[in-house]
C-alpha cells in the first residue's frame, strides 16, 4: 500500500509518500480500506513535534478517516468485513490501508458520504465537547467563534446555531466570513481590519459574549476575553495563530469568568461513553439537516502535501480531506 510516511519530526515538507507493506490486524482489531482521510491542524503540529502527544518516528500521521472492514482481527464481534465505518486512530490515516482497534470505530450513517464522514470525527467531536461538556451552552446565549471559517471554527459555528444559540462569527478575511454566514452565523467580525473587543461587544449591545470559542490564541486571545459577559466561559481549543498567550487573570476576575481547557482526545479516551453518546447526537443532528459537515476541499492522496500547505498558511475553510483512489 502507500502511505505519507513521517521519518523525523521537523518540516512537513520532508513527509513522503512511500509504499509499505500492508498492516495486518491483530486480536480486537479490523483492517480499513480507507476511502478518505480527514486532514486537521493538529496533523500539522504533529509531524512537526508540536503537538501534545509525540507517537515514535517514523510513523503515518493522520487521525480520521472513513472507509469499509477487508479484514478482522481475533475476537472482533462488533463489525464485519464489507461493513462502512468512520475511525479515530490519532495516526495512520493518511494510508490506503489502516488498522484500528473496533472500539475506536463507529458505523458510517446512512446518507453520509466517505468524505463527510472521515472529517466529521476531530472537528464536530471537539466542537461539541466544547460548547456542550466544557462551556455547558444554553439556547439563547450568546457563542463568540474565533478562527470561524476553520474546521472546528465552522463545527462550532453549526454546533452553535443547533444549539440555540446567537453565534458572532470572527475570521481573517471578508471571504472566510461569507462561508460561516451560509452555515448560519448571525454577526460577522472581520479582527483583521475590526477591533475585536469593541466587535464583539457592538454585536452583543454592550453585554459581551457568554462563551467564546478560540481556536487561534496569539494577539487575538485577550482582546476576545475583554468582550466575555459577566460569568462567561473562555474556550481555548488551540493556537493556530503560533502563539500561546499570556492572559492577565484579572480580567477573569472582574467578570467572575472561566478559562476552559478543551482536550477533547484525551476525554474521549477518560470516558469513551459519553463520547459515543456526543457522536450519536452529532450523526443525529446531520440526519435532520442541523449540520452540514461541509467538505471544502479533496486532494488526492499523493496531493497531500498541498493539503499541509493549505493548513500551514491558514488557507483552509471548512474540511479538507485526502481521497485514496
Amino acid at each position: 500500500m502507500k502511505a505519507v510516511i513521517c521519518k523525523a519530526y521537523g518540516n512537513y515538507r520532508d513527509l513522503a509518500l512511500e509504499d509499505m507493506d500492508d498492516p495486518a490486524p491483530g486480536p480486537g482489531q479490523v483492517l480499513i480500506d480507507v476511502r478518505a482521510a480527514g486532514m486537521n491542524f493538529p496533523d500539522l503540529l504533529l509531524v512537526q513535534g508540536l503537538y501534545q502527544m509525540k507517537p515514535p518516528t517514523p510513523f503515518v500521521p493522520g487521525a480520521e478517516c472513513a472507509g469499509v472492514i477487508s479484514a478482522l482481527g481475533e475476537g472482533v464481534t462488533r463489525y464485519d468485513i464489507g461493513d462502512r465505518v468512520i475511525a479515530y486512530a490519532m495516526n495512520g490515516a493518511f494510508a490506503q490501508k489502516i488498522v484500528v482497534a473496533q472500539e475506536a470505530l463507529a458505523r458510517l450513517p446512512e446518507g453520509m458520504d466517505f468524505d463527510v464522514g472521515a472529517g466529521i470525527t476531530t472537528t464536530y467531536a471537539t466542537s461539541y465537547y466544547a460548547l456542550k461538556q466544557r462551556a455547558n451552552l444554553q439556547a439563547g446565549e450568546t457563542l463568540a467563534v474565533l478562527g470561524a471559517a476553520g474546521g472546528v471554527g465552522l463545527a462550532a459555528v453549526e454546533l452553535g446555531v443547533a444549539m440555540g444559540a446567537k453565534v458572532i462569527a470572527a475570521a481573517s478575511t471578508d471571504e472566510k466570513l461569507t462561508l460561516t454566514k451560509a452555515h448560519g452565523a448571525d454577526s460577522l467580525i472581520n479582527y483583521e481590519k475590526e477591533d475585536l473587543k469593541a466587535a464583539i461587544k457592538d454585536a452583543t449591545g454592550g453585554k459581551g459574549a457568554d462563551v467564546i470559542y478560540d481556536p487561534v490564541g496569539g494577539k487575538y486571545a485577550e482582546p476576545a476575553l475583554r468582550a466575555i459577559s459577566w460569568k462567561g466561559r473562555y474556550l481555548v481549543i488551540g493556537f493556530a495563530a503560533g502563539d500561546i498567550p499570556k492572559i492577565p487573570l484579572n480580567l477573569v476576575l472582574l467578570k467572575t469568568a472561566s478559562i476552559v481547557g478543551v482536550f477533547w482526545g484525551a476525554w474521549a479516551m477518560r470516558d469513551p461513553a459519553a463520547h459515543v453518546q456526543n457522536m450519536a447526537e452529532i450523526f443525529d443532528m446531520f440526519a435532520q439537516g442541523k449540520i452540514k459537515a461541509t467538505v471544502t476541499k479533496r486532494y488526492a492522496l499523493e496531493d497531500f502535501m498541498q493539503g499541509f500547505d493549505a493548513l500551514a498558511n491558514r488557507e483552509a475553510k471548512g474540511k479538507l480531506v485526502l481521497v485514496s483512489s
